[in-house]
C-alpha cells in the first residue's frame, strides 16, 4: 500500500498554531514554496521533540511491533544493549517508546524510536510501554532522526547511511536536514562518504564509535583511488582485519590504506651470449645482469683454462682501466 506523506494529521492545531500557519502562508506569498516547506518542517521538528510529553502511555505486546521502515543503526553494541536490558529487568522501562499504527498491516505497529527497548521487552517477555501516534512517513523519520540526534546515539557513519536511506526512500533533502539537524554542507559530506565507500566495507567496519567526519573523509579520499578501493575490499576479508576488535577496525583499515604499497621492481632479464673461440675448441657462455657478470667455459681444458684466466685477472683488469682512461681522455 502506498504511503501518504501528508503532514496534515500530525497534531491537532491550536489557536496559536493557526496563527503560525497564517504567518507561514503570508511568508509563502512573499518568499515562495521552498521557504514555506522549511518552516513547516521546523514546526514539525519542534513537535517531534515534545511528542511524548503529556501523552497516554499504553502497554503493548512487543510481538505486535515491527521495526522502522528505514534503519538508523549499523548492528548493535551488545554490551550497551545488555546493560539496558538488565536495567529494564531490575527497574522497569522508564522511558516509553514511540510507535505508529502500521501503514500496511492492520493490528500491528511500526516503531518510530525505541527499537532496543522493544527488543529488551520481547526478550524479557514483558509488555513494552509505548505512545501511539498516527504519524505519516515524513513525521516518522523526523521524529526518529531527532530523537537519536538528541540522545547522541548515532555515529557519523550511521547518520550518513540513515540520510542516504531516507533519500532512497523518496524523502527530500529538506526533510533529511531537519531530521538530523544538519545543514546543506554537512549533508553533502555525509552522502559523499556513504556513496563512495563500498557497502561491504561499511558493513565490515561497523558503527565506528568515536570516529568523526574528518577521519571518514580521509578514508573516503583514499578509497577514491581505484587501487585503494580494491585493497580495502580485499583487506576487510583478511584475518588481520576480522581478528581486530570492532572499535579498532576503522583505524586498522585506515592504517592499511595509508601504508603505501611500493611496486615491486622486476628483476632485469640477464643478457646472455653464447659463442665459440679457438676454432670451436672452447664454448663460452656469458650472463650480464647489472653489477653481476658470469662466464662459463665448456671444453676438455675448461678447468685449466679457467684457472689460467683467474691468474691473469689482475693484469687484465689493469689493461682494462688503461683502455677506459684513454676512451674518456683522463
Amino acid at each position: 500500500m502506498a504511503r501518504n506523506h501528508s503532514l496534515a494529521k500530525f497534531v491537532q492545531p491550536s489557536a496559536e498554531e493557526h496563527q503560525r500557519t497564517a504567518d507561514a502562508r503570508a511568508e509563502y506569498t512573499r518568499r515562495g514554496a521552498s521557504r514555506s516547506m522549511m518552516q513547516s518542517l521546523d514546526e514539525l521538528a519542534e513537535t517531534s521533540m515534545r511528542m511524548l510529553e503529556g501523552e497516554t502511555v499504553v502497554a503493548l505486546n512487543p510481538e505486535l511491533l515491527d521495526g522502522s521502515f528505514v534503519a538508523d543503526r549499523i548492528g548493535d553494541d551488545q554490551d550497551d544493549y545488555v546493560q539496558l536490558r538488565e536495567a529494564i529487568r531490575q527497574s522497569g522501562q522508564s522511558t516509553p517508546i514511540l510507535v505508529r499504527p502500521h501503514p500496511d498491516a492492520e493490528g500491528r505497529y511500526m516503531i518510530v524510536f525505541g527499537h532496543r527497548r522493544a527488543r529488551a521487552a520481547r526478550e524479557l517477555q514483558i509488555p513494552v510501554r509505548a505512545v501511539i501516534k498516527p504519524l505519516e512517513d515524513i513525521a516518522h523519520v523526523i521524529a526518529q532522526g531527532q530523537e537519536n540526534t538528541a540522545r547522541s546515539d548515532l555515529t557519523f557513519i550511521e547518520k550518513s547511511l540513515f540520510a542516504r536511506k531516507l533519500i532512497s526512500n523518496g524523502m527530500s533533502k529538506d526533510v533529511v536536514k531537519v531530521a538530523l539537524t544538519i545543514d546543506d554542507t554537512l549533508l553533502s559530506r555525509m552522502l559523499s562518504v556513504a556513496e563512495t565507500v563500498p557497502e561491504s566495507v561499511l558493513e565490515a567496519v561497523g558503527a565506528a564509535k568515536g570516529v568523526g567526519r574528518d577521519r571518514w573523509e580521509e578514508l573516503k579520499k583514499l578509497i577514491q583511488l581505484p587501487t585503494n578501493a580494491e585493497r580495502a575490499l580485499e583487506f576487510v576479508r583478511s584475518d588481520a582485519f576480522r581478528h581486530a576488535a570492532e572499535p579498532d577496525r576503522f583505524n586498522v583499515l585506515l592504517g592499511e590504506l595509508k601504508t603505501a604499497k611500493k611496486p615491486k621492481k622486476q628483476a632485469a632479464s640477464p643478457s646472455v651470449r653464447q659463442f665459440d673461440v679457438a676454432a670451436k675448441a672452447v664454448s663460452v657462455t656469458t650472463k650480464s645482469s647489472g653489477k653481476t657478470f658470469t662466464l662459463a667455459l665448456t671444453s676438455k681444458d675448461a678447468s685449466k683454462f679457467g684457472a689460467y684466466l683467474s691468474d691473469q685477472l689482475e693484469a687484465l683488469y689493469q689493461t682494462f682501466q688503461r683502455d677506459e682512461q684513454i676512451k674518456t681522455g683522463d
